[in-house]
């Protein structure tokens, strides 16, 4: 009895190991059917990533935000593996920052939504399943 018990213990905490170690990567829901995540690149910058349906779709927002008007910014975003979209965006305003926005198909099972954007060797990447 006490091995079983012992088991049931070391089977409860191995499953609920890996939600702890997730959890912090999670995206968040930001109210309503969208989903959002966030994080710091290699250097100085900040990205945001947000994705929610949108007419049978799933319209997808990624941001850089660098606090440095001028700089130009290669940036890709690619579904479930294939490059969706790419150019070249430069930011603007107080903020320093640039935003680019895309409508994709919502095929079917989880989509993998992947926001990369580069400038002067810093590197910013976010990833979102919908």
């Amino acid at each position: 009895m006490v091995a079983r018990t012992a088991l049931a213990t070391l089977a409860a905490a191995a499953l609920t190991l890996p939600v702890g170690l997730v959890a912090p990567a999670a995206a968040s829901h930001g109210g309503g059917d969208d989903i959002r995540t966030s994080g710091r690149c290699s250097g100085s910058a900040h990205w945001k990533l947000k994705a929610k349906p949108d007419n049978g779709r799933i319209e997808v927002e990624g941001e850089i935000d660098s606090n440095r008007s001028g700089q130009v910014w290669r940036w890709k975003l690619k579904h479930n593996g294939s490059l969706s979209a790419q150019g070249t965006k430069t930011t603007a305003g107080v903020s320093g920052s640039f935003q680019v926005g895309r409508r994709v198909a919502n095929l079917a099972g989880t989509d993998r939504l992947v926001f990369r954007a580069t400038h002067a060797g810093q590197v910013c990447r976010g990833t979102i399943s919908f």
